[in-house]
């Protein structure tokens, strides 16, 4: 099992890796999740997939097992910036704009995750190692970008992973149903230890 940190300028050195992702985002949001989401030969992605973004993926032989997408809170193209904030300004229909208790950050130090995801054919007894190696490659990438903080919507039940490895994990806004996911914003602090 290895974990790659993706992006717009080393993507050529990782052959299909970027599409499998894409290609495991597509299983998991579109054919498993049901969500209503733009597609194109059999890859999930939307207008957040830009080259300001960055992907880390867990894979094993080309298969993607695990996967989660990084975007500075400062980045903006065209009437976008990034998911969260979006959705808080109303931009986006399937996203509740409640989901934050307080504005969405714009600041250099904060990033955001989303479309987190571990594949269906991860067996039940390797989850949590392929979930462990997804959070720490996410903390290592996330600080090398100089962030400080990552805002985050995840399952409901992950800030409680994260604080279980050791990462400060905060609840930013109300537990909502997202497309039938209960799903949450949290802060996750880069500046704690990892067990």
């Amino acid at each position: 099992m290895e974990v790659t940190t993706l992006s717009y300028t080393n993507l050529h050195n990782h052959g299909e890796l970027f599409a499998n992702m894409f290609r495991a985002r597509h299983r998991t949001f579109i054919q498993q999740a049901k969500w209503d989401l733009p597609e194109a030969d059999g890859m999930e992605f939307d207008q957040y997939d830009t080259p300001a973004s960055r992907w880390v993926a867990v894979h094993d032989r080309g298969e993607v097992l695990a996967g989660v997408r990084l975007t500075p809170t400062t980045h903006r193209c065209g009437i976008y910036s990034y998911m969260i904030r979006d959705a808080q300004r109303g931009l986006l229909a399937s996203i509740p704009s409640n989901l934050l208790f307080d504005e969405a950050p714009i600041a250099p130090h904060i990033w955001e995750s989303s479309r987190v995801f571990v594949s269906d054919h991860v067996p039940a007894n390797m989850r949590l190692r392929v979930q462990m190696q997804l959070i720490h490659e996410m903390v290592i990438s996330a600080r090398s970008f100089g962030a400080s903080m990552v805002l985050g919507l995840i399952p409901e039940h992950s800030p409680r992973l994260a604080r279980r490895v050791g990462l400060d994990c905060v609840a930013a806004g109300p537990v909502l149903d997202i497309d039938g996911s209960r799903s949450i914003c949290v802060n996750i602090n880069m500046a704690t230890k990892m067990h």
